[in-house]
């Protein structure tokens, strides 16, 4: 199993005891691995497991025995479009690695964003590079999407807003507008 990230974004809000989280993990992000080793994840790579409704977890630090969401559990929605994969989970912080998690993550110790997947055997492409290589992987089975400290890709990147309840309500609602926060 492989990890990397991107340039991705996260966004974190609090209502009414719940968190929701919303994440983004954008596609044709080159990103050096190592020295002259470079990676970019193709439009739509993960496409097969997400569109076959298999079950997708969202862990702590890659920690199968810290997961904060799961497509199984009907906390975790993943779509898919050309330009990133879009993550929406809902947190409720009954588990003490879901409050650590929202703890580090207030606290700026976390900013990186990586998916755990598993490269098909038909799914890269590589080209050379002077000394080096470019990877593109284009089919992947993505398993897992990991909030951490340091993702594979150096350029991972989270981003955070905590919104409360009495933030919403303060402002003055218009007829329409009364049902949403």
């Amino acid at each position: 199993m492989l990890w990397g990230g991107s340039i991705g974004s996260l966004e974190i809000r609090t209502a009414g005891g719940e968190t929701r989280l919303s994440a983004r993990f954008p596609y044709g992000q080159e990103t050096e691995l190592a020295n002259g080793r470079y990676e970019v994840i193709a439009a739509r790579a993960f496409a097969d497991r997400i569109e076959t409704g298999e079950d997708i977890h969202l862990l702590a630090g890659h920690d199968y025995n810290r997961p904060l969401a799961s497509r199984s559990a009907g906390n975790l929605t993943l779509t898919e479009t050309d330009d990133a994969l879009q993550i929406d989970a809902t947190l409720d912080g009954g588990t003490s690695w879901a409050r650590d998690f929202l703890a580090a993550h207030g606290s700026g110790l976390i900013r990186g964003l990586s998916p755990g997947f598993r490269v098909r055997p038909d799914g890269e492409r590589i080209e050379r590079r002077g000394n080096g290589m470019l990877r593109t992987v284009t089919k992947a089975d993505l398993f897992e999407i990991s909030a951490v400290t340091r993702p594979a890709y150096p350029s991972a990147q989270i981003e955070a807003r905590a919104w409360g309840m009495k933030e919403a309500v303060a402002r003055p609602l218009h007829p329409l507008n009364r049902w949403r926060l």
